[in-house]
């Protein structure tokens, strides 16, 4: 099991800790990035920490795991591998997200939705929007970093207290320091 040193030991050695000024997929602006793609393109950090996460889930009873495009592709895959069910993804379409037509779900299945760094939840609230309305329930939610700003309270490996800001009250901003998107 990968404890919180762990993974960002993880997150360090493959360049994914960024430090600076990043405009998040919230909007937010933070001094602080993790960038889990960077992790994620290594197989063997992909499958042990979608294993380390499924074991949050051994108790559930599961059809499929749900991520969002992107970051939550691999993750959903590695952990469904990991609790041997189904791994769908959503992805974007116009202000929302969809399941592609090959996704099959008959309404009333369990699902587990994923996704790598949860700071709002906003990316991971459309894509169960869109499980949802194919009848199908979610169960609960799991992440790999919760920044611990969202109200979707995720079983998380990590619990990290990152600071963001409004762009109109970021510090970072005031002081010139360039933003990054990311």
């Amino acid at each position: 099991m990968l404890h919180l040193m762990d993974v960002l030991d993880l997150y360090k050695q493959t360049g994914a800790y960024l430090e600076g000024h990043f405009l998040l997929a919230s909007g937010r602006h933070s001094p602080k990035f993790l960038q889990s793609t960077t992790v994620m393109q290594y197989p063997e950090h992909a499958e042990a920490l979608g294993a380390a996460l499924a074991e949050k889930f051994r108790d559930l009873e599961l059809d499929f795991v749900l991520g969002p495009a992107m970051g939550g592709v691999i993750l959903a895959h590695t952990v469904a591998k990991a609790l041997g069910c189904r791994a769908l993804f959503a992805e974007k379409a116009g202000k929302g997200m969809i399941l592609r037509d090959a996704f099959k779900v008959t309404p009333g299945e369990r699902f587990l939705a994923v996704e790598d760094v949860i700071t709002t939840g906003g990316s991971l609230r459309k894509a169960i929007r869109a499980a949802e309305a194919e009848g199908a329930r979610c169960v609960d939610i799991g992440c790999i970093i919760d920044r611990l700003g969202s109200p979707l309270a995720p079983r998380s490996l990590v619990q990290l207290e990152f600071p963001s800001y409004a762009p109109d009250a970021c510090p970072l901003c005031r002081a010139g320091v360039p933003l990054e998107e990311v």
